[in-house]
């Protein structure tokens, strides 16, 4: 399976990782949670896979279009 990174569609702020590292999501699952203008979005999968790797921090600032997680 090829790799799928995962890029933030807004600048906001990492407020709750759901899936860890290591962790199993099926498509439209929450991997991590952003917050925004005091708004809550989630980060969900495109597909199902294994969360190769978190890039960000409960509590990191992200920028737009920021690599946040790698699916394998």
């Amino acid at each position: 399976m090829a790799e799928t990174v995962i890029r933030s569609e807004i600048a906001g702020k990492v407020w709750k990782i759901e899936v860890p590292a290591g962790g199993r999501v099926a498509a439209d699952e929450p991997i991590l949670i952003l917050e925004s203008m005091k708004m809550e979005i989630p980060v969900n999968a495109p597909l199902d896979g294994t969360v190769t790797e978190i890039l960000v921090a409960e509590g990191d600032t992200v920028a737009e279009d920021q690599i946040l997680a790698r699916l394998g």
